[in-house]
Formats: C-alpha cells, structure tokens, sequence
C-alpha cells in the first residue's frame, strides 16, 4: 500500500508541475524519487514523507553504489523538491542529512567532470565529416547553431522555424531563443549566427522541406523526418561526427550535450572575451560556471 501511495502521489505531483517547471525538471524529479521509494520499499519505510533517518542513509547507500557528488546533489534535492510541492516538512533540512551530505562531499569531493570542450579546430574537422545526405545536412546546421548559441542541448530541440530570423535577403541571420535553463519565464534572447551557419541552415531547411515546427528532428532509416528531435540524441550526434574525426578516445568519451557549449566559451576566453561578455553569451546567471570553463583552459594551457 505504501508503495502505490507513493507512486500515486508522485504522480499527482508531476502532473500538477507539468508546464511550470523545465521538461529536464521534471524528468530529474521522477527518475531520482522513483529510485528513492524503490530504496524505502526494500526498507519498508515510508518515501512521502520520508523520515531525515531514511533520507541519510540513502545518501551512504548512493555513495556505496559508485554515483558521484553531483549526482548523490541532484537526487537530495528531488527529494527536497517533491515534498516541499507536497507540503511536507523537509527532511533534507534535518543535522542527521547535512552530517552525512558533508561526509559525501569530504569523501567523494564537489568538483563535477566537465564535458569535453569541442572548439573551433574540432568544430572545422566535424564539418569536414559530413555528406551531403540529410542527416549530413542536418548535423552540419545542427553543430554550427550549438556553437554560435553556446545552447544546451534542450535549448537546441526547442528551437523552432518561427524563431529565425531573417534579413532583408530573407536569409536566417538571428534566432530567437524563447526559453533557456536561465529564463524559465521566456522573455526570450535573440543570437546572432555567422554566414557558414546561415547558409547551412538554408541548406538543412531546403532539403528538409520543412516550413514550421521544430527546426531540428530526427531522421527515420527510410529517409522519413520525424516532428522533433529529441533531446538524448544530441550526445549520439556529437559523439558519432567525433568519433569519425578520430580524435582521442578519451575525449571523445567526454564529449556530452554541453561539449559545443563548453569549447565555445573556451575559444572567448581565448580571444579575451571578459567575464561579463562570457557570461551574457553563455546565458549564465552566475559567475562561477563561466569561471569553470576559463579555469579549464588555464589548465590545457600549463599541462597540469
């Protein structure tokens, strides 16, 4: 009974967030909740609400299942989240969850691994992969766009064709990105994209024959375009246009959603771009994480 409780008010509590809260948001909410009544059933302790005993145990038991840090971070705060939406006392408030929060971080440590920054060089190299088929084209206007928007890979599936905008030539030379991980309340941010990326995505619209709807989608076996495209096949991509440039393996196992984002702002603070410059193109709302991305460069730089 305790288990289909919980579920049942999980939920409940997804549907009544549904449209106020990131998609990603959610998805993270219901993974990590989900895996935390599973732990509380196999103790038979009660998930909603959950006892601070229960929850500081739950965080050994990750740490003991090899996640890290930032993951073990992510999955208290979901269950932080989804009793707080549910008007109960939050137990990861409690001196029992902190004590054993701060073992975690002493023990496994706060700094998370940064994806694999692809920078320009990289960028030019994927390029020179692609066909002339549409998936070739696809890809092609797919990294260009990551790179000139820093974009997340969320922000990149969300773009739509009534977000470009185009020039007296009608040629696409801005986007208007409705909604970012920073701007949950869309007031929006209009990028500018150079000519090579202009001219690819005439390239992947023409061919696509597409006249609205979601700018970016996926490609059926038999050559049919699917409405969207979603977001997990993002990494796939980078890693497949990667794989084909033969760069290191290593690297190329580091390579996530965020590798445009992150070789992006790399190749500003290359060029001197300021903090605040680094920050307005990447969308951050706080220092720190540009700070991250220079610091990263600093350290290529002296092979530490």
């Amino acid at each position: 009974m305790v288990k289909n409780n919980a579920r049942n008010q999980l939920q409940a509590t997804i549907l009544k967030i549904e449209g106020a809260y990131a998609p990603s948001t959610i998805r993270a909410y219901r993974a990590n909740f989900i895996r935390f009544i599973e732990y509380c059933e196999s103790m038979k302790k009660s998930p909603l609400p959950a006892n601070p005993i229960e929850v500081a145990s739950y965080i050994v038991h990750l740490m003991n299942s090899g996640l890290k840090s930032a993951s073990i971070r992510i999955a208290i705060a979901s269950i932080s989240s989804i009793h707080k939406l549910n008007s109960f006392d939050d137990p990861t408030l409690h001196p029992d969850v902190k004590i054993e929060l701060k073992r975690m971080h002493r023990k496994l440590g706060r700094l998370s691994k940064q994806s694999f920054g692809i920078t320009k060089p990289i960028l030019e190299k994927m390029i020179n992969t692609t066909r002339d088929d549409l998936h070739g084209l696809r890809d092609k206007a797919l990294i260009l766009i990551a790179y000139d928007s820093l974009c997340r890979r969320t922000e990149l599936t969300s773009i739509k064709i009534e977000d470009i905008i185009r020039d007296e030539k009608n040629s696409p030379s801005r986007i208007r990105l409705r909604r970012s991980k920073t701007d949950q309340e869309a007031i929006g941010k209009i990028i500018g994209i150079n000519a090579t990326t202009q001219s690819a995505l005439n390239n992947w619209i023409d061919a696509a024959n597409i006249a609205d709807g979601f700018l970016f989608r996926g490609i059926k076996n038999n050559g049919q375009i699917c409405e969207s495209l979603n977001p997990g096949q993002i990494n796939r991509i980078y890693k497949k246009m990667a794989i084909a440039t033969q760069i290191p393996k290593e690297q190329i196992s580091n390579i996530s959603g965020h590798s445009f984002r992150v070789g992006a702002a790399q190749d500003l603070v290359r060029i001197g771009a300021s903090l605040p410059v680094l920050m307005n193109r990447g969308r951050w709302s706080k220092p720190d994480t540009a700070m991250r991305y220079a610091e990263a460069l600093e350290l290529q730089k002296t092979n530490i």
